[in-house]
Order: structure tokens, then C-alpha cells, then sequence
């Protein structure tokens, strides 16, 4: 699961996408937001920083 935090600042909406792994807060991608709708690419980059995560804690 992810979730966001976010603030609005002079420069747009700063988000910091995160998720719980193991009972902790992993924060997997900060950006600044300046459209209505995130970027595809931000997201990615934060799904694919989950996934390996995930993956190292497989073994």
C-alpha cells in the first residue's frame, strides 16, 4: 500500500510518497506538485523503489 503527505508551499503542492514495511515509514519519492493530477513518472519511480524493497526483504 502507498500513501502521500502533503503541504502546499510558494512552488506548488510538495507530496512525499511513502509506504509501512515492517511496522516502519519508508518514504519513497518527495517531489513538488505544480499540476492537478501527479505525474506518471513520479509514481513509477516510487512503485518501483516499493517493489524492490519488497524484493530485498524476500531474500
Amino acid at each position: 500500500m502507498k500513501f502521500e503527505v502533503r503541504t502546499n508551499l510558494a512552488q506548488g503542492i510538495a507530496r512525499v510518497l511513502f509506504c509501512i514495511h515492517e511496522g516502519e515509514m519508508i518514504l519513497l519519492h518527495g517531489f513538488i506538485k505544480k499540476q492537478r493530477k501527479t505525474p506518471k513518472k513520479d509514481l513509477d519511480l516510487a512503485l518501483e523503489r516499493k517493489r524492490k524493497i519488497e524484493l530485498e526483504a524476500r531474500g
